[in-house]
């Protein structure tokens, strides 16, 4: 059976796991360092977060772990239940069942999360962008600090286009970005210059996250394909 993996975050149950009767031992950070390890190798994660055991209970952690597919995160279920990973004793691994509430809603990755997954699922070769249009909207121009500013932001129209050669897929996204300005005695050209610098990479990321998000990954095994979802 054909899984879609959109370019959002995993909210689905069969996306996320509980890991429990984690070692009181090391501290929180340690484990999410094992953990990530361990199940990395199932597949990409989006996230691994440890929490220590409530009071009723003995001291410990318990963990939970989002895939991104509900396939990879299945096969970790099953290799990983009732082993003791990094640990002398055994881990509990279950599917969560608490997601339901969650099922219809969606939300977008930001641009290094989507950059992260196409990688992961396209290799670094295999996905290119392409700044179609980068355009300043404020009306302010390079060393325009001499006179006086109306305008007390910075703000960037980017159009960019995602480009999938492999399968013969484009997918174009747009995005706006805007920085405020300080009262020009306060506002020196370093600081101008470093502003309009950020706005401009803001409206890029926020242009190429709207590209991913017309897009969808049909993992059917060996090969993968690509197909636009807008």
């Amino acid at each position: 059976m054909a899984e879609f993996i959109s370019f959002a975050v995993p909210t689905q149950s069969d996306k996320v796991l509980l890991v429990w009767e984690l070692s009181a031992g090391p501290p929180a950070e340690a484990l999410i360092r094992s953990l990530s390890a361990v199940f990395s190798q199932f597949g990409l994660l989006y996230s691994v977060r440890v929490f220590p055991n409530a009071a009723v209970a003995r001291p410990g952690f318990y963990a939970i772990i989002k895939f991104y597919s509900s396939r990879d995160a299945q096969k970790a279920q099953k290799a990983c239940d009732g082993k003791p990973l990094f640990q002398t004793s055994p881990v509990k691994v279950r599917l969560s069942t608490r997601q339901k509430a969650l099922r219809h809603q969606t939300f977008a990755l930001n641009s290094s999360r989507c950059q992260e997954l196409a990688n992961y699922y396209f290799g670094f070769n295999g996905w290119s962008k392409r700044i179609i249009r980068l355009q300043e909207l404020s009306g302010l121009e390079d060393g325009a600090l001499t006179g006086p500013v109306r305008k007390r932001s910075l703000k960037f129209f980017c159009a960019v286009e995602v480009v999938l050669p492999p399968y013969g897929c484009k997918s174009p996204g747009v995005g706006i970005a805007e920085e405020p300005l300080h009262q020009p005695e306060e506002e020196g050209q370093s600081s101008f210059l470093m502003k309009r610098k950020t706005a401009q990479k803001l409206a890029i990321q926020s242009a190429l996250a709207d590209a991913f998000q017309k897009l969808a990954i049909v993992v059917l095994g060996e090969p993968l394909s690509v197909i636009r979802s807008a």
